[in-house]
């Protein structure tokens, strides 16, 4: 052995175990660092990595933990001092190995007893730490993302394609930089990419921002990426929002999604459902004033001649009144004088008109002109300015009406579906019926201001819209990333806010993107300071983890259990990691690695920092 490598051994293999290996650890090297050919060397330590000889095999382990051993079986008085029967011992777990001077992730097999135990070399630790991998022969192409946590100098890059062509998690407590390294790495892409046109033609990006912390809403808003590159939807189900988010025709008029979205029971609710939205009868009428009027007195001449019950006849026109906004449909002169003017006749069991003019009976030839069409026509409906949902929730009521006067519809089943229409209202204040996308490549949508049962909605409805759209068009050539930060409020899979059906319906949807979603091109981004409440196929598929401090022990259990890339001396800092320091981990990282996140240029990072009271109480 050369004079370098002497320096550089420290200790052997005292037993093996899988691929848990213990090292006995020389005396003479238990400095703390070491000098090798002019580089300053750190020593064996719990978190370092060491090289085991085997032949001329070159395996890596990682050390996890150190503890002391006594030899009893030699007699005290051989020892001029009592600590040289002690041993130091090394637990060390194999993560790879060497080969053609490149390091590679994996058992290749196992060391034997007394093999030979090294410090990795200064070019050796670089080589474990290069993650640039080759696609097709190709090296893929590196992005820097932070630094060694442990080596202040080293620098991290991950491949562009290892990262970005997967499925990425970000977890960690609030206030420990999980939004911060989201926003880093995608900084960090855009940056490099933004310029080019086939990066503008083939990537699109969508962001569900919960909290509003990638969009401040300023003209000029360069959170992430340039204010040029993004479309900006400030959402809102106050008011109506000023940018609405738009959905195709053909994904709204989904029977599963109004199923799921007006809570529809499975034997009798959904079925009827099914039949309004593919009678196109009445829904083809709703464009134009005058079919408009005519399908309201059919229904209401079907209800009449058919002996229904007055109070459904009034509810009829009060439903569809409020179905859109007032001024749109205003029919309240014609609800009062039916109100006023329509009765029973008991004895003939018949409908009568009753007004100041004349009375007439609704089997006279004169009642359907003068009752019904006559005062229809004196009503007011604006069709231009009612908007496509609103015409969905008028499908559903005239479907309803016409089903009571001629199927003698059980109303008892149905019209508790009707009263949740008015749901319709909050979903319509924030999406518009388009098909027009813009060609910017990033989406940013902020759900801040908008109410819990829509920040329920509208994800899955955005997000099943575009990966549909995607794999209809099976362009090998368009990427697609969409990135949900505080992504428990979708994904979690024990809410208690939503019916199973609801909760299994969404949970499936993002389960298949993430399940299948790579073969379109799809990629999918959660972030989340609660991984235990995420559905567990959904945190197991992932494969890159950035994992931030968690406290609390089910969420670390929760990463315990489903990242199979992480060594337990990582784990165990998951608790008190510093804020801004993360575990890499995943296929992008060849072992994983706690690292310090690059800083963001002013400008581009979210808009979610700490408020420090004592700034605002001086005098």
């Amino acid at each position: 052995m050369n004079d370098l490598n002497a320096v550089l051994k420290i200790g052997i293999v005292n037993s093996v175990k899988g691929r848990k290996v213990d090292v006995i650890v020389d005396k003479s090297k238990n400095a703390s660092h070491l000098l090798h050919n002019g580089d300053i060397i750190k020593n064996v330590s719990v978190g370092g990595y060491i090289k085991i000889t085997k032949g001329f095999e070159e395996l890596v382990g990682k050390i996890e933990g150190e503890y002391i051993s006594t030899d009893k079986s030699l007699d005290r008085k051989e020892y001029a001092h009592n600590r040289d029967k002690i041993s130091r011992v090394l637990n060390v777990s194999l993560v790879g190995y060497f080969e053609k001077l490149k390091f590679k992730q994996g058992i290749k097999e196992l060391p034997l007893i007394e093999n030979e135990c090294y410090l990795l070399t200064q070019d050796e630790f670089n080589r474990v730490h290069h993650f640039i991998k080759d696609i097709n022969g190709v090296p893929d192409i590196p992005i820097r993302i932070g630094t060694l946590a442990s080596e202040k100098g080293k620098e991290i890059s991950v491949g562009v394609n290892s990262l970005f062509a997967s499925h990425i998690g970000v977890f960690g407590n609030t206030g420990s930089g999980k939004s911060y390294t989201l926003a880093g790495l995608y900084h960090k892409l855009f940056e490099a990419y933004q310029n080019n046109s086939g990066f503008k033609a083939n990537a699109k990006f969508l962001i569900i921002d919960f909290n509003g912390e990638y969009l401040n809403g300023a003209e000029g808003d360069n959170i992430i990426t340039d204010f040029k590159n993004k479309n900006l939807y400030k959402l809102t189900t106050r008011e109506e929002s000023t940018k609405k988010y738009p959905i195709t025709e053909n994904e709204i008029s989904d029977v599963d999604f109004w199923s799921i979205f007006l809570t529809a029971t499975e034997k009798t609710q959904k079925p009827f459902l099914k039949r309004a939205l593919s009678n196109d009868f009445y829904f083809s009428r709703l464009n134009d004033e005058n079919d408009f009027k005519y399908a309201i007195s059919v229904i209401l001449e079907s209800l009449v001649t058919k002996k229904v019950d007055k109070g459904d006849i009034m509810q009829f026109l009060n439903d569809v009144a409020n179905s859109t906004k007032a001024e749109n449909i205003d029919i309240s002169d014609l609800i009062d004088d039916y109100q006023q003017n329509l009765k029973w006749h008991s004895n003939q069991q018949k409908y009568y008109f009753e007004d100041d003019e004349q009375t007439l009976y609704e089997d006279n030839d004169d009642f359907k002109e003068y009752v019904i069409t006559n005062k229809l026509d004196d009503s007011s409906i604006q069709v231009d300015e009612i908007s496509y949902l609103e015409k969905i929730r008028l499908r559903i009521v005239f479907q309803f009406y016409n089903e009571i006067a001629k199927f003698n519809l059980n109303t008892e089943h149905i019209s508790p579906l009707l009263k949740r229409l008015k749901n319709i209202e909050n979903l319509d204040k924030v999406i518009t019926i388009s098909s027009d996308h813009s060609d910017k490549f990033i989406d940013i949508i902020s759900l801040a201001d908008v109410n819990t049962s829509m920040k329920k909605v509208l994800p899955l409805l955005i997000c099943k819209q575009i990966y549909d759209k995607k794999k209809q068009e099976r362009n090998d050539k368009k990427f697609l990333n969409i990135i949900i930060d505080e992504a428990h409020n979708i994904l979690s899979y024990s809410s208690q806010r939503e019916s199973e059906t609801w909760k299994d319906y969404r949970l499936e949807t993002f389960e298949e993107i993430i399940k299948e979603g790579r073969k379109f091109g799809v990629f999918l981004t959660v972030a989340s300071q609660r991984p235990s409440d995420i559905s567990s196929t959904i945190i197991s598929q992932l494969h890159n983890y950035f994992l931030h401090r968690l406290i609390n022990n089910k969420d670390i259990e929760a990463v315990e259990r489903t990242v199979s890339y992480l060594d337990q001396v990582s784990f165990e800092a998951l608790s008190i990691l510093p804020t801004g320091t993360c575990i890499l981990a995943g296929l992008s990282a060849q072992v994983p690695i706690i690292i310090e996140i690059d800083k963001i240029e002013d400008g581009y990072e979210p808009y979610n920092k700490t408020i420090k009271p004592t700034d605002y109480w001086g005098n």
